[in-house]
């Protein structure tokens, strides 16, 4: 049997010799300390702590992706709290935790959580370590329930603007807050069926007038505040003369959103950063196809043209230059 593991959490700038602590009794009492590292802290005082064994060319936000995931692996968590101080990060993080029916045990009466915690909750390492090699506590990773979703990216061109399609949530998580369309698959069905079907209930429209193309899956452990594990395959489109959608079962409405830079941050779940990407990909269509071309008429201008460009790049085009190239394609 594989020995049980534990993620350490709280405060490192101020308490990390504590924690170090924690984890030499928790590794001597036979348990994996899964996070963080048992290392030394290369950057003392900063807001975003680093450890030798860091890569420096890694991002704050991949580090602690990366961190999130060893914790949400755990079998248990303990939280170093020396007078009852946790931290806003902790304080975070623990909400993701107790979401996944993780034990989360302290050192000491937490002071800044929002939520009660047990008496028996509060036990030093020593005490801890003890009652887990005795028996009286057995922890094991809760079984990870994965579950898969399709999102849209669905973007037009609108009064020479680009909009992308959103829905309002009905439901929690994020209830009230702008998302993309999408929703879990389900068992038979395939994850490109789910995107279709998603689609036509959120805002009534036909998928199969759409050319979809996959754009990428997500699988961010902290992406989702549910319990389970939810992991995004996510599908873009774009397209002229979409008509105005209606919303149906499964959103409260759904709107053309005009794509601007406040956009992104005020998207639920990690859809601000699948629409980065979509925009991103559409982008490259538009400058290795001939997809501009679909959203003029029969016959059109080349100043036509080039508003399709100028709404999707999000930015004013030189007219001189961006005739020579259309040139040069049109003799190819």
């Amino acid at each position: 049997m594989r020995p049980l593991a534990v993620s350490i959490v709280g405060s490192f700038r101020q308490y990390y010799p504590e924690v170090l602590e924690a984890a030499a009794i928790f590794s001597e009492a036979g348990i994996t300390v899964a996070s963080p590292a048992v290392s030394t802290i290369v950057n003392p005082g900063a807001e975003f702590v680093r450890f030798r064994g860091d890569n420096p060319e890694s991002a704050d936000h991949e580090i602690q992706s990366d961190t999130m995931q060893k914790i949400l692996s755990s079998d248990f968590v303990y939280v170093v709290a020396p007078n009852g101080y946790i931290g806003r990060t902790t304080s975070y993080e623990l909400g993701s935790i107790r979401d996944r029916d993780i034990p989360v045990y302290f050192s000491a009466p937490p002071r800044d959580l929002p939520v009660p915690v047990p008496a028996e909750a509060v036990v030093s390492a020593g005490q801890l370590a003890r009652r887990i090699r005795e028996g009286a506590l057995l922890h094991r990773r809760p079984r990870l329930v994965t579950q898969m979703t399709a999102d849209l990216v669905v973007l037009t061109v609108r009064e020479e603007r680009l909009h992308v399609l959103l829905v309002t949530r009905a439901t929690d998580p994020f209830k009230g807050q702008l998302a993309l369309p999408g929703g879990f698959m389900r068992a038979g069905e395939a994850l490109e069926d789910a995107a279709w079907r998603e689609l036509g209930e959120e805002t009534g429209f036909d998928a199969a007038k759409l050319p979809f193309e996959q754009l990428g899956t997500y699988s961010d452990p902290t992406r989702d505040p549910r319990p389970r594990r939810v992991i995004s395959t996510a599908f873009l489109a774009i397209a002229p003369n979409l008509p105005v959608p209606a919303a149906a079962t499964d959103a409260r409405r759904a709107d053309w959103v005009e794509v601007e830079s406040s956009l992104v941050g005020r998207l639920a779940f990690d859809h601000g950063r699948i629409l980065l990407d979509g925009l991103e990909r559409a982008r490259t269509l538009l400058e290795h196809t001939t997809i501009a071309a679909d959203f003029c008429g029969p016959t059109f201008t080349l100043r036509e043209l080039c508003q399709v460009y100028e709404a999707v790049w999000g930015s004013q085009v030189d007219m001189s230059n961006f005739r020579r190239k259309v040139l040069a394609l049109a003799l190819h």
